[in-house]
């Protein structure tokens, strides 16, 4: 959870009324604090708040022990502060970094609170390869009955946990009657007897969906099914879906949020999102556009359960649905299982684990998600089908998945590519993807794209082949692209300097729109250095005075 100033302010004041809590340090760091200290304090408390069942722990600097407020100048410009996520990381395990930096002015001073992500269940947190924990004012070494408490939770799953508390009059009976559809069709396509189940009792049935535990009421049962009061059984959060519609120019145009029982609140979400209709034409072979959604409906439904069965629920973040003109953004928080997305994308890839393993048995069973593991590969086949640009995977943030679906074409040369050759696999499909989005990919990557004739130019800067660029009618654009040869843009040189001497900026006024488009500024004054030097030296055509940068280029007269 990131804290705005005033819930801060607040949560600042109470953590000092109870300043005994191991999982809260107060420094005073008036000016200094030695960087080491700061990342045992890390370990030391990240340790402290997974024992305690805490969602974070608390390194606050200008503040004394005994309560009293100083204020402090530790690293005053903000973005050096910032920095200090990523000086962390590195010598953490597990890539963890600080939740969150704030500063906070109180009673005029300002105050700097590290806000603490617990240690990871079954995973000590560690700095310099050795894990720490509170020792009244100070840190030690984490003793063994903590380490292997730690240790000990490998096998927790936060989602199987019984709500003692909870009965089945908590759950929504619409989401109760719709569970019961949806397993008694799984049950159906296994074989099994559909007199036999539906004439089973709600919460047996639900027993068999391994919703409920021994008829006992779950947290996997809360979150699929719980009525609209199910979020008081959740410890410091409310399990939560927030749709938000963005203007152009970035702010909030509208918002809302949907609560359990998340088996409905899905299809909800869904109709939020504007969806209309997006006209294309695939291939230069006919006239008549392709109409489609801007966004499948199984595309969606997709992400969205992705995002229940794998959120990390201990975090108590919310799952954000971003909705932008021709765009949605998907934010879920945990870590992204499969580590990157080309190995999810790998043929008969499976999950090493499940984070949540009886919700995700459930939701198999509820038709909500597969068992084999194909939902990304499902979803970059929706898009490549539409030949529309794949989801876009950022796993850049520690412990959250961020997905860009795109409802629109971005570069008609990969479009009519997809079309033309529609025995691509999924792999290929992702390269040319990336580079249709002017990410970077691999030299070695490039060089196999190259060999199948699917992309040319100056490795980074690749664009669509000529091949399929003459196939598809693309030539003014591949030109565009590839630029005019070295010798045509010599030409244009040497008419200029016919005019008379010129500066090197006056040239490439004159030859800059010849250079490839896909180059960016710094490229291809670059390469105006090099034809010029050619000129000079090899051809023998042009001379200059002066030096680099003030230099004035002139024909030969010899």
């Amino acid at each position: 959870m990131i804290y705005d100033e005033q819930t801060l302010s607040q949560k600042l004041r109470e953590m000092m009324k109870h300043h005994e809590d191991e999982v809260v340090e107060f420094k005073t760091a008036e000016s200094n604090y030695s960087f080491n200290d700061i990342g045992k304090y890390f370990s030391a408390l990240s340790n402290e708040a997974n024992l305690r069942g805490k969602a974070e722990g608390w390194l606050i600097f200008g503040i004394t022990n005994d309560m009293q407020i100083v204020g402090s100048n530790y690293r005053k410009d903000s973005h050096s502060l910032q920095g200090l996520k990523k000086e962390i990381r590195p010598r953490t395990n597990q890539g963890l970094l600080f939740r969150e930096i704030y500063e906070l002015q109180m009673d005029g001073k300002r105050i700097i609170l590290f806000q603490i992500p617990p240690a990871i269940p079954g995973i000590p947190t560690t700095w310099d390869d050795m894990a720490y924990s509170r020792a009244h004012e100070s840190v030690c070494p984490l003793p063994m009955n903590k380490l292997d408490a730690i240790r000990q939770q490998i096998g927790f799953d936060w989602s199987k946990a019984v709500v003692e508390e909870a009965s089945m009059a908590d759950l929504d009976p619409k989401a109760i009657r719709r569970a019961r559809e949806l397993f008694i069709q799984h049950e159906v396509q296994r074989g099994k007897d559909r007199a036999y189940f539906e004439q089973l009792e709600d919460e047996q049935l639900l027993n068999k969906a391994g919703i409920l535990l021994g008829g006992k009421v779950t947290r996997t049962a809360l979150l699929l099914l719980g009525d609209e009061y199910a979020k008081n059984y959740f410890d410091g959060f409310i399990p939560r879906i927030t749709w938000t519609l963005y203007n152009q120019d970035g702010s909030v145009k509208s918002y809302e949020h949907f609560d359990t029982p998340f088996l409905l609140a899905v299809d909800k979400v869904f109709r939020q999102i504007r969806n209309v209709k997006y006209r294309y034409i695939a291939g230069q072979q006919t006239l008549f556009p392709e109409e489609v959604d801007q966004y499948d409906a199984e595309l969606i439904k997709e992400l969205l359960h992705n995002c229940i069965a794998h959120q990390d629920y201990t975090l108590r973040g919310k799952i954000n649905v971003e909705e932008f003109e021709d765009y949605l953004v998907f934010i879920n928080e945990g870590g992204f299982i499969p580590e990157t997305i080309e190995t999810a994308l790998e043929p008969g890839y499976k999950p090493p684990y499940y984070r949540n393993t009886f919700l995700c048995n459930a939701m198999v069973n509820l038709y909500m998600i597969d068992s084999n593991a194909i939902g990304i590969p499902t979803m970059f086949r929706i898009q490549q089908e539409k030949f529309f640009p794949l989801p876009s995977y950022d796993l850049s943030v520690p412990n959250r998945v961020k997905v860009t679906v795109y409802g629109k074409i971005l570069d008609k040369n990969y479009t009519q590519l997809l079309n033309s050759d529609r025995s691509l696999n999924i792999q290929t499909v992702f390269l040319l993807d990336k580079v249709q989005k002017k990410e970077t990919i691999t030299h070695e990557q490039y060089l196999a794209l190259k060999k199948a004739g699917l992309v040319e130019g100056r490795y980074p800067s690749i664009y669509v082949s000529y091949s399929v660029a003459e196939a598809v009618g693309q030539k003014p654009e591949y030109i565009r692209n590839s630029g005019l040869e070295d010798e045509k843009c010599k030409e244009f040189i040497l008419k200029a300097l016919q005019k008379g001497p010129a500066k090197k900026e006056e040239l490439m006024a004159v030859v800059g729109d010849l250079f490839p488009a896909i180059l960016p500024p710094d490229k291809k004054r670059r390469k105006l250095s090099n034809l010029l030097r050619t000129m000079k030296v090899k051809d023998r055509t042009i001379d200059c005075t002066g030096n680099t940068k003030a230099a004035v280029w002139f024909l030969r007269k010899d």
